[in-house]
């Protein structure tokens, strides 16, 4: 029984392995010559105004993550659209379960104002 996971076992060691590495090449291999200009920071060749820590309005957190699970909530459409004629009535139904679910959970964000960009 445990020869079925010795190709995880290996690629367990394997992603364990290859980061240190890559990270101990890189130490090694790569020119350390750290300067004042290279510390500095870069901002498409303005020069920085103010301090970069500056607190940033959560709003744009909240966008971006109800952002990234609508995406990802949407891509399971195109498994469902590719196997359609197999599942029939029954992925349908499903489908749009799903759907309203979604639907459900866009206007709760609308209605509790996370879309609106002015704060």
């Amino acid at each position: 029984m445990l020869t079925n996971y010795v190709g995880v076992l290996f690629l367990f060691i394997f992603a364990l392995i290859l980061p240190a590495l890559m990270i101990t090449l890189s130490k090694i291999i790569a020119p350390s010559n750290p300067s004042a200009e290279k510390s500095s920071t870069y901002e498409c060749g303005i020069e920085p105004l103010g301090d970069a820590n500056t607190p940033q309005s959560m709003h744009f957190y909240v966008i971006a993550i109800l952002f990234v699970i609508f995406d990802v909530e949407t891509l399971f459409l195109f498994p469902w659209a590719i196997s359609y004629d197999l599942l029939g009535i029954f992925g349908l139904i499903e489908m749009i379960i799903f759907i309203v679910i979604l639907l459900v959970g866009f206007i709760y964000a609308w209605k509790k104002g996370a879309l609106d960009w002015v704060s």
